[in-house]
């Protein structure tokens, strides 16, 4: 496995980042925010320091395509589609000038005014189109289910059965899950199993702790059988951290990089 860092691990502006993440031995973190940069600038950053951004949020940078894609309107909405596919368009662009594999997508909230299974179709349709300008640059999307118990109340895509069930029937190699293990424990528990019987369906995994979403091993979540049952069953991909700290950053990477030296590839 490949372990990625949190970017709010660490303060200044995007080059004083990059380089932290590189001192503190991580070839790699995680920024999904990528509108707000200079992606020439950036890229040249991160060639520097040999250091690898694992993910971006999709998104747009016109403003009204930008709210009908994501959070309160999104994929599960018909006419949402033109939207969601330009802002992967230019958050396609944007992760291949910044050597970036994984798109983070979302479907946006559950509507009342039809039916789930409708709201299904419109999120299958959608990612079917958005996969082929994906597959064509070689980059994955990542589609996320999120707790709606905590911290997305309404979300629609919740449990990992429905977004296994969603890559499976959009059947694309660009098209894949983020298993994000905090979200997945405070929904429905079990994520060891539901992870590793369904591996070839995840394209990336978010690791924080429950409850608190803070860093491994500051709540209930055995995060060294996790990540051994994620070796045992041959991943090989990137775990990011998306987590708050609760100790000073020299403690918490000391800490973080003990627990996983023994699953570095």
């Amino acid at each position: 496995m490949k372990f990625a860092a949190s970017s709010d691990w660490f303060r200044g502006d995007y080059v004083d980042v990059v380089k932290q993440v590189r001192d503190a031995s991580f070839n790699a973190f995680e920024r999904l925010g990528w509108r707000d940069l200079d992606l020439s600038e950036a890229s040249a950053i991160l060639k520097e320091y040999g250091v690898t951004n694992t993910a971006l949020f999709f998104a747009s940078e016109d403003e009204e395509s930008n709210r009908l894609a994501t959070w309160r309107h999104g994929m599960v909405f018909e006419d949402a589609k033109p939207h969601v596919i330009k802002a992967v368009r230019e958050t396609v662009a944007a992760a291949k000038r910044l050597g970036t594999p994984n798109i983070i997508m979302i479907t946006g909230n559950e509507r009342c005014d039809v039916p789930r299974e409708k709201q299904f179709e419109n999120c299958i349709d959608t990612l079917r189109e958005a996969a082929k300008i994906a597959e064509d640059e070689n980059v994955v999307l990542c589609v996320e289910p999120l707790n709606r118990i905590v911290d997305h109340k309404g979300y629609f895509l919740n449990t990992s059965k429905d977004a296994f069930d969603l890559v499976r029937a959009i059947d694309s190699p660009a098209v894949r899950i983020v298993f994000d293990v905090y979200h997945q424990q405070v929904t429905e528990g079990n994520v060891t199993c539901n992870v590793t019987e369904n591996l070839s369906l995840v394209g990336h995994v978010h690791i924080a702790d429950n409850p608190g979403r803070n860093q491994p091993g500051t709540g209930e979540i055995n995060y060294y059988n996790v990540l051994s049952s994620l070796k045992d069953a041959g991943y090989k991909k990137f775990v990011a951290f998306e987590c708050g700290t609760t100790v000073p950053i020299d403690r918490l990477v000391i800490d973080m990089k003990k627990l996983i030296k023994p699953f570095e590839d």
